[in-house]
């Protein structure tokens, strides 16, 4: 009889074969992106013209402080110097192996915790299955990177909170996001161990990136210029405001597709307004969470990414590889809440690859069909992210208990008590004749 223990393999056969094929796919997809289907070029475009040309300016010493592209915290400076580091390829070809690597590291680390008594693959298997949804475009962008750092973040806080910190540190100092992993950490030493190695380690990288580059907080001035993307949310209102005759239209800068015109600056605001609701809806469940689980710390980084990409004023497509991630974690617990949460993510993933780039055309002209597939991608999003939060919030609540009596009483006893009570004679006392 197998050890209880022991995890089956023929699980762990099928979730290596599924990796290897799909991974050729998403290969043989790259190797062919010059079709018109696939984008004509632009999504390989990114590393070879756009990430290459930043690894030559961060060889030098300095970040691109007066590129209106770059909008990225230094971190992402070591992710993307990290190519030159092998011999013998290309920048792009070094590029995407050190993706694939990631991406298997990342379904190494699900598996293992997949594999512990009381927790599943399920996580696993939706990001080994899942992320080929979005074509060659993970290969293409350094967000399974920033993606591997938050799950390695989460994955580590039952054994370490000071790794876990460390993790989550790093990362946010890659893309900004991965701190939201600690948000979910069980409060009290759990929670000071885990923000005070955050802390320090985001201090001591910090620290290496000044002393090593020129200008590495230039990033907060273009961060801040930007504007109203036509994928966000606010971006589908405006593009269905054009066919009530909204008089705008689509520009390229800051590195997307952006709407212009008139209203745009109000929408832009109102995004920012939603994000500072969002994080104080976040801040609010945090104070009256009472109850946690193991699932929690992943179920509110889930929902906190949900949150803020929702509230954006840009949802990219590489953005779905986060919650992609974030799902597959939350899916290793069995006691998570998200799993019909994870469900309406990989349905906007899976719609998000027909609008990028096979239809981006669409999406761009503000067709009807471009309308209609952002409107149907944001909305699964948007209802995601509502219903990821109210399940947080009740599996958080205390349980409403009621006193329970010290002796149950026996079935009848209630009636009997209610009856009248006939006292019963005294022995030796006198009968009645």
């Amino acid at each position: 009889m197998m050890n209880r223990r022991q995890f089956p393999l023929v699980p762990l056969v099928s979730l290596a074969f599924l990796w290897f094929t799909s991974r050729a796919l998403m290969l043989w997809l790259l190797a062919h992106n010059n079709e018109p289907s696939l984008g004509k070029g632009a999504v390989a475009r990114e590393v070879w013209r756009l990430y290459y040309h930043w690894y030559g300016v961060l060889s030098h010493g300095t970040f691109p402080a007066h590129d209106t592209l770059w909008q990225y915290p230094p971190g992402a400076g070591a992710v993307l110097l990290a190519p030159g580091l092998l011999p013998g390829l290309t920048y792009f070809q070094a590029f995407v192996a050190l993706t694939l690597a990631t991406d298997a590291l990342i379904t190494a680390v699900l598996v293992r915790a997949g594999t512990r008594p009381g927790r599943s693959l399920l996580g696993a298997t939706l990001w080994t299955g899942c992320l080929p949804l979005l074509l060659h475009i993970p290969l293409a962008r350094y967000d399974v990177e920033v993606t591997a750092l938050a799950v390695i973040s989460l994955l580590t806080m039952t054994r370490s909170t000071r790794a876990c910190g460390a993790f989550a540190a790093l990362g946010a100092l890659v893309k900004v996001w991965p701190a939201l992993a600690l948000l979910g950490t069980p409060k009290g030493r759990e929670t000071r161990s885990a923000w005070t190695w955050a802390t320090a380690a985001g201090a001591a990288a910090l620290g290496i990136f000044a002393a090593s580059f020129n200008n590495p907080l230039a990033f907060l001035r273009q961060q801040g210029g930007r504007g109203v993307q036509i994928e966000s949310l606010g971006g589908t209102a405006l593009s269905l405001a054009r066919h009530a005759g909204w008089r705008g239209s689509v520009r390229y800068q800051y590195g997307a597709m952006e709407l212009v015109g008139p209203y745009v600056s109000a929408v832009a605001t109102a995004s920012l307004a939603l994000t500072a609701a969002a994080c104080a809806l976040l801040l609010l469940w945090r104070v009256r969470a009472r109850r946690w689980s193991e699932a929690t710390p992943y179920d509110a980084a889930f929902c906190a990414v949900l949150l803020f990409t929702v509230t954006s004023r840009v949802i990219s497509p590489q953005y779905m590889i986060w919650l992609l991630g974030l799902a597959a974690v939350c899916l290793t617990s069995r006691r998570t809440t998200q799993r019909t949460v994870a469900a309406l993510v990989v349905a906007a993933t899976a719609i998000s690859a027909v609008a990028y780039p096979g239809l981006y055309g669409e999406v761009v002209g503000c067709t009807w069909t471009g309308c209609l597939l952002m409107l149907t991608r944001n909305g699964l999003l948007a209802t995601a992210a509502v219903l990821s939060f109210t399940r947080l919030w009740r599996s958080t609540r205390p349980v409403a208990t009621r006193p329970v009596p010290l002796t149950e009483p026996r079935p009848g006893a209630a009636a009997r008590s209610r009856a009248p009570q006939v006292a019963a004679p005294q022995v030796g006392a006198a009968l009645p004749r």
